[in-house]
């Protein structure tokens, strides 16, 4: 599968992003020179951990039969050290339903486990770049 992202030239630093069917939008910010007309780079890359958290408690909490009803995750990022290797993101979930105490333990549990959050703390992630 290959995600494509393409320049919008209607605009300064907007590109559309187009995943199998779907299309996003991304833009710099108003401080970086674009028009904020979407999500950043950066933004995209917290996202994807917010995401992958909440898929991943639904997904396990119908698989344990647990009664999950809402999940949000909120997601803060600290990118003051990121020149020096260091970035920085606190994740808090909120969790609604007939929930036990146990339950809400073990999703934060399996939270942390979400296949997004071990890709970007366990993995060495190898990228080339080439002319097409």
């Amino acid at each position: 599968m290959s995600i494509i992202v393409r320049r919008d030239t209607a605009y300064p630093m907007r590109h559309t992003v187009l995943v199998r069917d779907h299309e996003l939008l991304v833009d710099g910010t108003i401080e970086e020179g674009g028009d904020d007309a979407g999500p950043n780079p950066h933004d995209l890359y917290d996202a994807a951990l917010g995401a992958c958290k909440a898929i991943t408690l639904v997904w396990y909490a119908k698989r344990k039969g647990i009664a999950l009803e809402e999940v949000e995750v909120i997601i803060d990022r600290d990118a003051s050290g990121e020149r020096q290797g260091v970035y920085k993101l606190d994740t808090a979930l909120r969790l609604g339903g007939d929930l036990t105490d146990a339950q809400r333990e073990e999703l934060l549990a399996v939270a942390g486990k979400c296949p997004v959050h071990k890709l970007m703390t366990r993995v060495t992630t190898e990228i080339t770049t080439r002319l097409a």
